[in-house]
């Protein structure tokens, strides 16, 4: 009797699936806007070169009185306020923090 009611139950999760595979579908996780958009290699270098930015040093040193720890990932990208840099930072207790850095002042904006 137990199989029966196994059955009933796994069956409309079963055909779900088969119908979203006949119609092409796949099962896409959503995904939230990316809070900042980021700028690509030649977008930095043209920003760098026009001095509207601080150097990534100043980011870094910046993210670091915040947290101390090794800065595994940098990126600049487009904020609220205009640009700024995201650092990834891996502190000595394993822990992982987004530090954001103003890049026109090289002060800190948050953490996420």
């Amino acid at each position: 009797m137990a199989a029966v009611y196994r059955f009933a139950l796994g069956t409309p999760v079963l055909l779900a699936l088969l119908i979203a595979g006949a119609r092409g579908e796949e099962a896409r996780p959503v995904r939230a806007p990316p809070e900042h958009a980021c700028l690509d290699q030649k977008e930095r270098r043209a920003e760098i070169a026009s001095g509207g930015v601080v150097r990534l040093a100043t980011a870094i040193r910046a993210a670091k009185s915040r947290m101390p720890g090794t800065v595994v990932q940098a990126r600049l990208c487009h904020g609220q306020d205009g640009l700024v840099y995201v650092l990834t930072v891996l502190a000595r207790d394993g822990k992982v923090a987004r530090i954001v850095v103003d890049a026109a002042k090289g002060t800190l904006v948050g953490e996420r």
